[in-house]
């Protein structure tokens, strides 16, 4: 495993707009490293889901043949393209979910002032999606984050805690979450010193894990 920096927008915080810094420190404006790569959900810390491996498309039990078979892990889409999901919240936040990534749009250097001086350097990338709930459980308030890619295939090894207000929105699914074609759009921040970004990456629950599903511009 790569390790990945972790910057939190702790000046963000200061607005009182809820972004978690690593420490929990609050007060401390500096960013943090972490040698694990953790992606911190808003509220309670995301399960993962157990596809059977038996299939080459992942199985989401009956959630998924509501609404067709989920995408294999390791599919290659594009940037537009829909992929059905199995996706696990927490352990009674469980069901599918169809997202399709509809940008991957690149942010300036000076946007990521708010990460204070361990973020100088970065360029961001916002990867805006909709995601659909597929299953009909209920996902309320349930959260998803997408990983940047870099052109190459490796990871950015950073991870970023927070959003970017009117550039890149991370929302959580809104409380009418919980039925068969209910959507929302979100975003996920990424970042890079080096390689731009040029993919994004699905890759919550066993079966994906070492093999992502990908969308590319």
């Amino acid at each position: 495993m790569h390790k990945r920096r972790i910057v939190s927008a702790a000046a963000v915080v200061a607005l009182g707009l809820g972004l978690s810094a690593c420490n929990g420190d609050d007060s401390d404006p500096a960013a943090k490293e972490s040698p694990q790569a953790s992606a911190p959900a808003p509220s309670a810390p995301s399960e993962p889901s157990e596809p059977s491996s038996e299939s080459p498309a992942a199985d989401g039990g009956d959630d998924a043949a509501a609404g067709g078979d989920a995408t294999a892990p390791g599919a290659e889409l594009k940037v537009g393209d829909r992929a059905v999901l199995p996706f696990a919240y927490t352990s009674d936040k469980k069901g599918t979910i169809a997202v399709t990534v509809t940008a991957i749009e690149k942010g300036a250097e000076a946007d990521m002032a708010a990460f204070g001086d361990k973020a100088k350097g970065m360029t961001p990338y916002f990867i805006k999606m909709k995601v659909e709930n597929v299953g009909g459980t209920d996902l309320s308030y349930a959260s998803l984050k997408l990983d940047g890619v870099l052109e190459g295939g490796a990871g950015t090894g950073i991870v970023l805690i927070g959003d970017l207000p009117g550039k890149c929105d991370r929302e959580s699914a809104p409380r009418e979450f919980t039925t068969k074609g209910a959507s929302y759009e979100t975003c996920s921040l990424t970042a890079t010193k080096g390689a731009p970004v040029t993919a994004a990456q699905f890759d919550e629950g066993d079966a994906y894990s070492d093999s992502p599903v990908v969308w590319t511009n």
